[in-house]
């Protein structure tokens, strides 16, 4: 019975590769949450950052209107009641400035009284959701998971959405997330201006579970045939249009087809690209052979150019005082059609699922651009803003540290001498035999334990000793 008791007591045991790769998705996790900030600096001379992992101090300001970046919290607030918020937008590092009294930023003292530009919601003083509780909630019986707003940047519990059960929250099969963004019952009112956009641009729980073993992500009006291979049809295609080792891009009215590239925007009927890519408009019977059309080209105008590449019309116009072509950039036309300024938006009651890569669908039009900022939500058109443009170059960074880390080793050895390189490799070959000796004797039934690593480096001082 003792014994049974002991057997539950023992440590959990792990193999070594279990452990290592444990280690390197820890450290892959928090290089995405911090950005790739290795925290040894304070981030306030870079601005208002338009994402950066920032931190509440509760010791020092328990109001919670105030918040540190990732330097400082580990270098000024070390040891402190630390809040995590995860990432902020527009935000610049607070440490040390007039909201702290007397206390200093060790990092960096010289800094403005304040930052005019930060805000700062309940998550600062450790409460979210409309409930207000804090995270990890002490008092709950069972942690509910968290989700968090893209546009108020608040985390709302599954079951404080808004909807009638958190099965309408999208998610697949094994209830992981399909959608990209989310936003709360509150800003979707805020953002109900995306009612106007195709309906592809939201996700919901039935559209998963209309989707029957496909990648087939946005929805095909009636009668459309998606010849997808090695592709997906990212966006809505009319009767008729296919798309063949590519992705339709934006919808293509009938009789278009993209074979072998990308049709990136209208084609009218009778267009097509044949090993080339289509990226202006073309009007009917245009059509580009190996090359590509980056403008738009009048009826039966055709592009074959010595290099492959249609720059843009053939006129007089476009030429230059040298008599170059010169490269007319289009103005971006309104994708919707619709002066929002203007238009008529229903009240939105529920919270809005985005579906992947929904910001690049958005109209950047000047119109909308101006409604975007008075609505104060400018931010959704800029690409740096989002959290997966944030984790890609986070995992950038941590990609060209461990290729430095790399670089820096190779460097050391070929600093050393023959005689340095030889005792180097020396005890790399001991050690890896003594680690081999070792497992071949160990029975395999019981865990390694602290004794039994430290009977192994007497074992190779034991030997060093004896070379010497």
């Amino acid at each position: 019975m003792a014994d049974a008791f002991e057997d539950e007591e023992a440590e959990q045991t792990v193999s070594i590769q279990e452990y290592l790769k444990s280690v390197e998705e820890q450290e892959l996790e928090a290089d995405l949450v911090l950005g790739g900030d290795e925290g040894k600096e304070c981030t306030y001379e870079k601005g208002y950052m338009k994402r950066q992992a920032i931190f509440s101090c509760l010791t020092c300001m328990p109001d919670g209107n105030a918040g540190v970046c990732t330097g400082c919290s580990l270098s000024c607030h070390d040891g402190h009641e630390i809040v995590e918020l995860w990432t902020k937008r527009n935000f610049r590092c607070d440490c040390g400035n007039s909201r702290f009294g007397e206390f200093y930023c060790k990092l960096l003292a010289n800094k403005d009284p304040e930052n005019i530009r930060n805000s700062y919601n309940q998550n600062f003083k450790g409460s979210y959701c409309t409930c207000g509780r804090p995270y990890p909630d002490q008092e709950a019986e069972e942690q509910v998971e968290m989700i968090q707003c893209c546009i108020c940047e608040d985390w709302f519990h599954e079951n404080h959405l808004g909807l009638e059960s958190p099965d309408e929250i999208p998610r697949d099969e094994e209830g992981e997330p399909i959608y990209e963004d989310f936003i709360c019952q509150s800003c979707a009112n805020l953002c109900s201006f995306l009612t106007l956009y195709p309906p592809f641009i939201l996700v919901t729980a039935k559209q998963c579970d209309a989707s029957v073993n496909g990648d087939t992500k946005e929805s095909m009006s009636a009668g459309a045939s998606a010849v997808n291979v090695n592709g997906y049809a990212k966006e809505s295609m009319s009767a008729g249009a296919s798309s063949v080792n590519g992705y339709a891009k934006e919808s293509m009215s009938a009789g278009a087809s993209s074979v072998n590239g990308y049709a990136k925007e209208s084609m009218s009927a009778g267009a097509s690209s044949v090993n080339g890519d289509v990226k202006g408009s073309m009007s009917a019977g245009a059509s580009s052979v190996n090359g590509d059309a980056k403008e738009s080209m009048s009826a039966d105008a055709s592009s074959v150019s010595e290099n492959g590449k249609k720059v843009g019309q053939n006129s007089e116009d476009n030429m230059d005082l040298n008599g170059s072509l010169s490269i007319i950039s289009p103005i971006p036309k309104c994708k919707l059609g619709v002066d929002l300024q203007g238009a008529h938006l229903d009240l939105v009651k529920k919270p809005f699922f985005l579906s992947k890569s929904w910001r690049d669908l958005l109209c950047t039009c000047e119109s909308c651009g101006d409604f975007y900022a008075k609505k104060g939500v400018g931010f959704l058109i800029d690409r740096e803003d989002s959290i997966i443009e944030y984790e890609k170059i986070a995992q950038q960074k941590r990609q060209e540290k461990l290729q430095q880390e790399v670089g820096e080793e190779l460097n050391f050895l070929n600093k050393l001498g023959h005689v340095e390189k030889i005792e180097i490799l020396s005890g790399i070959a001991d050690m890896k035999n003594e680690l081999q000796s070792f497992l071949e004797s160990v029975d395999p039934s019981k865990p390694v334990t602290s004794a039994d690593v430290r009977q192994v480096f007497e074992n190779l001082a034991k030997k060093r000793q004896r070379l010497v």
